[in-house]
């Protein structure tokens, strides 16, 4: 019987033992939280924050990020261009510059221009095909105007690639889809014959 009654009570001071740990540890870490913490934490929950002007000023500012402008004045086509990596050099959206393009301003480079053709208003090449030999094309570029002339204008099938063959002088490539064959794409090369600052 003073076996039970040791073994119980032994049992029961573990108990209360740890029952303390457990006590002190979870009041130790509560007194451990900064005042200001719980502070802040506080103010966030009273405060409510509401931004709706905010978001229909940023709607509203529309930013011009266009680095150029094609003009053909022949077939009345001005449009923007913009960098490679913006959203907007999007050929569902704009005249856009293609990726392995280089910039004008480096001699003998070649830039690729490319746009739809046919009807709608993404139709900016729509009259592309009426170019013709020795026609002048400007474009603006970083603040700078170059001036080309059309010196060849084939069409090719479409395969994914545009194979051109090239000048001893800078050029510009316009290409869009032919207007009279199916699967095949227009390509107007021009050279560059001025350059104005």
């Amino acid at each position: 019987m003073v076996k039970k009654i040791i073994s119980i009570t032994l049992i029961l001071l573990i108990y209360l033992l740890i029952c303390n740990k457990i006590y002190i540890r979870y009041t130790h870490v509560e007194k451990t939280i900064p005042v200001k913490y719980i502070q802040k934490e506080k103010t966030l929950k009273k405060k409510e924050i509401i931004f709706p002007q905010v978001q229909n000023l940023e709607n509203s500012i529309q930013i011009d990020d266009s680095i150029g402008k094609l003009e053909i004045e022949k077939i009345k086509l001005k449009q923007k261009l913009y960098p490679i990596n913006s959203p907007k050099n999007n050929i569902e959206k704009n005249v856009t510059i293609l990726s392995y393009s280089e910039e004008p301003n480096i001699d003998n480079s070649i830039m690729f221009i490319a746009a739809h053709s046919g009807t709608g208003k993404l139709a900016y090449f729509k009259n592309l095909n009426k170019l013709k030999k020795n026609d002048i094309i400007k474009l603006t570029f970083k603040n700078n105007n170059y001036i080309y002339q059309v010196k060849d204008i084939w069409e090719i099938k479409k395969t994914g690639t545009i194979d051109v063959e090239k000048e001893n002088s800078t050029q510009l490539i316009l290409t869009t889809c032919s207007p009279t064959k199916e699967n095949y794409q227009l390509i107007i090369n021009s050279i560059q014959i001025k350059k104005e600052s």
